[in-house]
């Protein structure tokens, strides 16, 4: 369907995506940063431990074959991939839900830390979108 526009608009909607991408990304720093400075806690930044933590097993463990990780496999290191990436992502929803159950933060901080946590998972999803698309494969 892309290979139908002319070469300036399809450079065009490169362009926009790469802008929504960055715009996503950014939202969820201000979310995160506003669920600290709003409430004047910085505990919900034990998240962005989370989020550093997240993407570290696909990049040590799976190397180049990211595919692998949505297929069944015996391969001891995708399954220890899977593994961290999964723990990784359940903490970065249950450390907000914990810090509210313990009274440090309140509800304010905890929707905003879990709408941070959204859209940086659509960011995420944008992203894995946008490499499957044939017009950004430079190999």
């Amino acid at each position: 369907m892309m290979a139908d526009f002319p070469g300036y608009l399809r450079n065009c909607l490169h362009k926009g995506k790469l802008a929504v991408l960055a715009i996503l990304v950014s939202g969820g720093i201000v979310l995160q940063i506003l669920a600290c400075a709003l409430y004047n806690n910085w505990w919900p930044m034990l998240t962005v431990l989370m989020y550093v933590l997240l993407p570290m097993p696909l990049m040590f463990l799976a190397g180049s074959d990211g595919y692998s990780l949505l297929s069944e496999s015996d391969n001891g290191w995708v399954n220890a991939t899977k593994f961290l990436t999964g723990a990784s992502a359940i903490g970065s929803v249950a450390i907000p839900a914990i810090l509210k159950h313990a009274g440090v933060i309140g509800w304010g901080a905890l929707l905003m830390e879990l709408s941070s946590y959204f859209i940086f998972l659509l960011a995420i999803l944008f992203y894995i979108r946008m490499n499957d698309d044939d017009d950004y494969n430079f190999v």
